[in-house]
């Protein structure tokens, strides 16, 4: 096995079906939690909306629930896993920059949990992208 070799348990993993299906779900787990959370949780879904200033917090919050659960079934369906990836992946973009807009507050600790937590919304968009990547190829290939 030379120095850039896979090792042979890595392989085993990643060639085991499951782990696919285990990867897409905690992927999605946030927003499928968030989503039932908000669903069961009207007022609290509308209040979290006015409390980001959007209008109407009604509207947002209706919106937010059908992508936090349509998203997640779409990727781990396998069914239009593109859509479900960039409805994510937009929504994710966006309250990013609704929530932690850390360019605009004072030096601190929450600019920096907000600066953390904006670049981290970031790796999840950039996941987003590969697993509509991943799905494309793999309906390519098939």
């Amino acid at each position: 096995m030379s120095g850039t070799a896979m090792p042979k348990l890595v392989a085993s993993v990643l060639d085991f079906a499951p782990t696919g299906l285990l990867a897409r779900l905690l992927l999605v787990s946030a927003y499928l939690v968030g989503g039932l959370t908000k669903l069961t949780d009207w007022q609290g879904a509308v209040a979290e909306q006015v409390h980001f200033g959007l209008t109407p917090p009604a509207l947002w919050a209706a919106l937010t629930i059908a992508v936090e659960l349509i998203g997640p079934l779409l990727i781990l369906t396998g069914r239009l896993v593109w859509l479900g990836a960039g409805m994510l992946g937009v929504f994710t973009f966006f309250a990013a920059l609704v929530a932690n807009a850390f360019w605009a507050m004072p030096e601190g600790p929450a600019r920096f949990g907000a600066t953390n937590a904006f670049f981290e919304h970031m790796g999840l968009v950039g996941g987003f992208v590969l697993v509509a990547i991943l799905a494309y190829r793999t309906q390519r290939s098939a």
